[in-house]
């Protein structure tokens, strides 16, 4: 077994300083009666027998103190040094030194457990980076795992059904998770899937932009055209890991995604009114509203970073000018306290019903109002202002119509108003609804750090508020997982705010908030969805508070346990209060796109992708902020 280390290096030992040097008691003795004639003389008189005693007692004393000062060293802690054991005094004198003198104060010896824990405190950081390092590797792996299902079983389809072992065309046809994936395939550094979906989508995209009939206006901007434009910026620019260069160019994805936003456009200049059609028939160009006639809210709201990046990299205005007038038109509409109904009609350009939240069919609205306002720099104070505005107009209304806190422990949640009104309170949360944390955050610092923020004197009280909002949202979020049997979240869950509980908790019994949320039995499935993660992720970079990365970690070990497909892909969950859990067969895309894309982030370093820096799309995609009009 290896040697103990010594509290100081020998050399510590020598250092030439005159005050502590070492002298043996031979010496001391010696130099002492070299002259004779000036002790006689002192002891001639009282006063110089009195000298004479006090010499030699201290010349006694300085005996005693080398002798306890070598034994001191002696005692197997300091073998290395070679000490003139000639000089030492006798045992009985050794023994009274011992009993005078304590001996001198030598740093305290540790243990061999105690030095490696003070070993791991002073590197602390590096000892937590190796952790988050590896856990951010079991990320990849898992993303490699499920792109090797949707490879094996569905390439070139938009969905893998991974129990089936077969794909699925729910999104028009367009291979939606291979232009989903790439970008988080390039971010992750993985050579051999960047190329693979590159290739993809360099031989088959275009003529299927082509050929392919319906899509869906919403869904085909954020995960197509927003893919190919994160691809092409990351490809072009360098800042993915992984570049697809074996052939593809980057000017491949921007050619692609013009063609497609040529064939979205009609959209939106089909409609009477500013706020487009729903859906888009690719190959006649053509487009058409949904089925009831309305669009949602959160639907027509949420293509502007998207056509706006188009625009700024082609250098053609079209794309974000038909874009920004759906905002510009959604400014003149009345609404409560900022707060917005889920519907609008493309043939009146008002909005439908009374039903607000920040769920389905609202959810990006409000998302976009703050990144769209972050994503053009050069505009924020100017033509753009309008958008903040907006935002901190709808984010009061949140604290003061949606916010409250459910019994017994307290979680601080947004609920729903199904007739618009106050008095329609309730107690209703999506998922979905995970989106807003992040977003708070992001509103609040402006994509900097809390700590910087407020050293640099950056937030009024309203931003303050929203970042403490925020966290307490994050921290009902990450509840919503852990008071389940498998540690993955419902899709919607209820509230506890009067009355007697219901009975319909999650399973996880030791949770402190059983009795807090309520899951019904309807919405007990889990669809791999991102919006927690992402928000982890944000308030992550954010506050620099670790617990964010623990709670992603304790997720991702979920969907790893619950939701891993052998033969390849990973499947949403019928019920999540149950183990094992009912599967279902459906891998959605996002999983890719957005899940294990923003735990990948979490776990990694904070200066890949800066937020102030990047703004996200609602699929994950990242877009650089643009700082000019040019």
């Amino acid at each position: 077994m290896a040697s103990r280390p010594l509290p100081y290096s020998t050399k510590d030992l020598h250092y030439d300083n005159a005050k502590f040097r070492h002298r043996s008691p031979f010496k001391v003795i010696t130099q002492a009666l070299v002259s004779s004639n000036a002790r006689h003389d002192c002891g001639r008189c009282s006063i110089g027998k009195f000298l004479m005693l006090l010499m030699f007692g201290g010349l006694t004393y300085l005996m005693l103190v080398h002798r306890s000062y070598d034994h001191s060293l002696s005692g197997g802690q300091v073998d290395s040094l070679s000490l003139d054991k000639s000089n030492h005094v006798g045992g009985g004198i050794n023994k009274i030194g011992k009993f005078l003198r304590k001996p001198p104060r030598l740093p305290p010896r540790l243990s061999p457990d105690e030095v490696h824990n003070v070993s791991n405190l002073e590197s602390g950081k590096s000892f937590t980076a190796s952790e988050w390092v590896f856990r951010q590797g079991k990320v990849k792996e898992a993303f490699i795992h499920a792109w090797s299902g949707y490879r094996n079983f569905a390439m070139g389809n938009d969905e893998l059904m991974p129990l089936s072992k077969r794909g699925f065309d729910g999104l028009g046809g367009l291979g939606a998770t291979v232009i989903d994936s790439l970008d988080t395939a390039m971010i992750m550094g993985i050579d051999e899937i960047a190329t693979e979906a590159g290739m993809w989508i360099e031989k088959n995209l275009m003529h299927r932009i082509s050929e392919k009939g319906q899509v869906n206006l919403f869904e085909t901007t954020i995960r197509v055209l927003g893919g190919l434009l994160s691809a092409y910026h990351l490809s072009e620019s360098g800042s993915g890991k992984s570049l697809p260069s074996k052939g593809v160019k980057p000017e491949v994805f921007l050619e692609t995604a013009k063609s497609l936003a040529d064939r979205l456009l009609v959209a939106f200049t089909s409609s009477p009114t500013a706020i487009p059609f729903s859906d888009v028939v690719l190959r006649d160009r053509s487009a058409h509203p949904a089925p009831d006639g309305l669009s949602s809210t959160s639907e027509v709201s949420t293509l502007q970073l998207e056509f706006n990046y188009l625009s700024a990299l082609s250098g053609d205005p079209k794309y974000s000018s038909e874009a920004i007038k759906v905002l510009e038109h959604m400014k003149t509409l009345h609404k409560l306290e900022g707060l917005v109904p889920i519907y609008i009609s493309p043939h009146s350009g008002e909005f439908i019903g009374e039903n607000i939240r920040l769920g389905s069919r609202g959810d990006s609205y409000y998302e976009y109002l703050i990144k769209v306002w972050l994503q053009q720099k050069a505009s924020r104070d100017g033509q753009l202002k309008y958008l903040h505005e907006m935002y901190e107009e709808a984010m009061k209304g949140v604290r003061h119509l949606l916010v409250r806190k459910s019994i017994p422990k307290g979680l601080v949640f947004v609920g729903e108003l199904p007739q618009g009104t106050k008095d329609s309170f309730s107690p209703k949360m999506d998922h979905l609804v995970c989106f807003l944390p992040g977003t708070l955050a992001l509103g609040a610092t402006k994509g900097i750090t809390k700590k910087k923020a407020l050293e640099q004197n950056l937030l009024n009280a309203d931003d303050i508020e929203n970042l403490s909002l925020a966290e307490d949202l994050a921290k009902t979020c990450f509840e919503m997982y852990a008071v389940t049997s498998t540690g993955l979240a419902p899709e919607i869950a209820y509230f506890h705010i009067e009355g007697a509980f219901e009975g319909l908790d999650g399973g996880n019994k030791s949770s402190e908030y059983i009795h807090d949320i309520i899951i019904k039995h309807n919405d007990r499935h889990n669809l791999l969805r991102p919006e927690t993660v992402e928000s982890l992720f944000v308030l992550y970079r954010i506050t620099e508070d670790p617990k964010y990365r623990e709670w992603g970690w304790q997720i991702f070990e979920a969907f790893e346990k619950h939701t891993k497909v052998e033969s390849g892909g990973y499947t949403s969950l019928d019920d999540v209060t149950t183990v094992p859990p009912r599967k279902r067969d459906k891998m959605e895309t996002f999983f890719l796109g957005e899940t294990l894309k923003y735990l990948y982030l979490l776990f990694g370093n904070t200066n890949v992708l800066p937020l102030d820096k990047f703004v996200f799309n609602t699929e994950a995609h990242p877009f650089p902020i643009i700082e000019s009009t040019s």
